[in-house]
């Protein structure tokens, strides 16, 4: 035990002082910030599916993708747990949406499940995010262990990128359970923004989860980890251990980052908003760059023209809802 707890405070060290250089090479101070606002009522786009043979009476709708497929129609891709899948219960099913405003989504059945062939854990499928890039569309997902990379040219069928040990895994680490990825490309470099906690809750590490980046130039190759948000007061306000830091989301604004950070899900949601001039440093251990809070779990934010919306977990879990959302510049304090 001991050994396990040196290897997290010197890895902890090593990215304290990554961070440290950031600063000086990343991001500018800016007067100003951005806030997050709901603007109106949410309205449903999904519900609770029919998985046929793998439905449970536990299974819940959580951690998801939406996206504009090639033909102009938006997808939503969530992972669904607590299935009769076996393993760790999970697997992805797919809607259909004519409309991001639309209500009711088509349902298009599951779209994808744990392939153990390629070293993906059973059962193990977690948070797919997807972008697209010159008619290509690059799926990033979690597999329980590893960030994973699936691609298409259509933004419906997605196959597997597998590297030259015949897995889709890029990276994982340094904490356990890696997942929870969203990429933006800042200039010439893809950012990984993802999350992980701690395999066992150890009373002597103060840091037990964190959201990552990591940054690349092809997404294949990537850099070592930086911690980005840590701590702070939502630490003490999640539900579990490893839960203060999950389903990181950011988005570009001006010279602004604005990251949502989660900290619980169901009736009690709980996600922090961080504005920074730093999409490296949203505040490690600290609050200085917090702006605001907001009763949701596991948001996603798609502009359609000029118009922001967040899409996120109903409260009951039991599928997911969208709203519309508009960010308020005001002086940085």
């Amino acid at each position: 035990m001991t050994d396990i707890k040196n290897r997290y405070f010197r890895t902890w060290a090593i990215i304290m002082a990554i961070n440290m250089v950031s600063l000086t090479t990343v991001g500018q101070k800016t007067t100003y910030r951005y806030v997050p606002v709901i603007d109106g009522n949410w309205w449903t786009i999904t519900t609770n599916p029919d998985l046929g043979k793998y439905t449970s009476p536990k299974q819940e709708p959580v951690d998801f993708g939406v996206w504009q497929a090639a033909d102009g129609t938006w997808q939503l891709w969530s992972c669904i747990r607590g299935t009769r899948v076996g393993g760790n219960t999970r697997l992805f099913f797919g809607w259909e949406g004519k409309n991001i405003t639309d209500t009711n989504w088509s349902p298009k059945g599951i779209t994808m499940m744990a392939d153990t062939t390629v070293g993906e854990t059973k059962g193990g499928l977690q948070a797919p995010y997807v972008f697209s890039e010159r008619n290509r569309y690059y799926m990033f997902y979690g597999d329980w262990n590893h960030i994973c990379l699936a691609t298409s040219t259509d933004g419906k069928n997605f196959k597997r990128a597998l590297n030259t040990k015949g897995t889709p895994a890029l990276f994982s680490g340094n904490m356990a359970n890696t997942r929870d990825p969203m990429v933006i490309k800042i200039d010439h470099t893809y950012y990984c923004y993802y999350s992980a906690h701690l395999l066992k809750d150890d009373p002597a590490i103060a840091i037990k989860s964190a959201v990552y980046c990591r940054q690349s130039a092809d997404m294949q190759t990537w850099s070592e980890p930086v911690i980005v948000s840590d701590g702070g007061s939502p630490a003490k306000q999640t539900s579990w251990y490893g839960g203060a830091s999950e389903c990181p989301f950011v988005v570009k604004i001006d010279h602004q980052y604005v990251l949502f950070r989660n900290q619980n899900y169901g009736k009690n949601a709980l996600n922090t908003q961080y504005s920074s001039p730093n999409p490296l440093d949203f505040g490690i251990d600290n609050d200085r760059y917090q702006v605001g809070q907001l009763a949701v779990a596991a948001p996603e934010i798609i502009k359609v023209n000029n118009q922001y919306y967040i899409i996120a977990l109903k409260p009951d879990l039991n599928g997911m809802q969208a709203a519309k959302l508009r960010f308020v510049k005001e002086a940085a304090k």
